[in-house]
């Protein structure tokens, strides 16, 4: 009986760990080289499609290899960013993208602006996302869904510090650790993530650099990481 108990016990402990271990991570798209390349070369941008992809793709990994067991993801990503990159570059990436979800199990959700991820985000269960990410161009004050992608310099799809009123913090779980690997969201967004959610989110002061995704390693900033 005791046995028996202790099997119960267990079974009930690991499938509220799996109930709570949901991952949320946003993807912004990628600028288009018929932009870009009007700039100089050092200020240039996404050479490189995937960089919020893979990004998104090795922090899985990193979430799978920490935990263990099979953590739930969901992935949402601005599609339309994609879909022109790839008009540009002859390439079905919207298509990779969905293989790369379905390989890493995560649960794909296309996204068409800021105010679209806030509603269902919101809309996500209670208290058990444990951790959220968002990988893409970004300011002090804003993520950049779309950066240089319909118009060069600009963005088209954002979320503003000031929209973040409207994201509750309720799908968040106790602890959930929130990170932003924008440029600069660490100067001021980070403040309102704050006051709208109940829960910190880790930002840069400084640009962030990508280039350590080429050796199989999570962006780093030019400045730090503030809390």
């Amino acid at each position: 009986m005791q046995r028996l108990i202790g099997t119960l016990i267990l079974s009930i402990s690991l499938a509220l760990t799996s109930l709570a271990s949901e991952h949320v991570i946003l993807a912004g798209g990628p600028a288009l080289r018929h932009w870009e390349n009007y700039r100089v070369p050092n200020d240039r941008h996404d050479a490189w499609w995937a960089n919020f992809i893979r990004a998104s793709t090795l922090q899985m990994d990193i979430t799978r290899a920490q935990e263990g067991g099979s953590p739930r993801f969901t992935w949402f990503v601005y599609k339309k960013g994609y879909v022109l990159r790839g008009k540009e570059d002859n390439k079905p990436y919207t298509t990779w993208i969905q293989e790369q979800a379905q390989k890493r199990g995560a649960k794909l959700v296309w996204v068409h602006s800021g105010e679209d991820f806030i509603r269902r985000f919101n809309q996500l269960p209670a208290g058990r996302t444990r951790s959220f990410h968002y990988f893409g161009h970004s300011n002090k004050h804003c993520f950049l869904l779309d950066y240089s992608s319909q118009i060069l310099g600009t963005s088209a799809a954002w979320l503003h510090e000031s929209d973040l009123q409207r994201l509750s913090g309720r799908p968040l779980a106790k602890g959930a650790i929130c990170k932003s690997w924008g440029c600069y969201t660490g100067e001021s967004m980070n403040r309102y993530w704050k006051q709208a959610t109940g829960t910190r989110l880790i930002g840069a002061k400084g640009k962030t650099d990508y280039s350590a995704l080429s050796f199989g390693k999570m962006p780093t900033v030019n400045g730090r990481w503030i809390k």
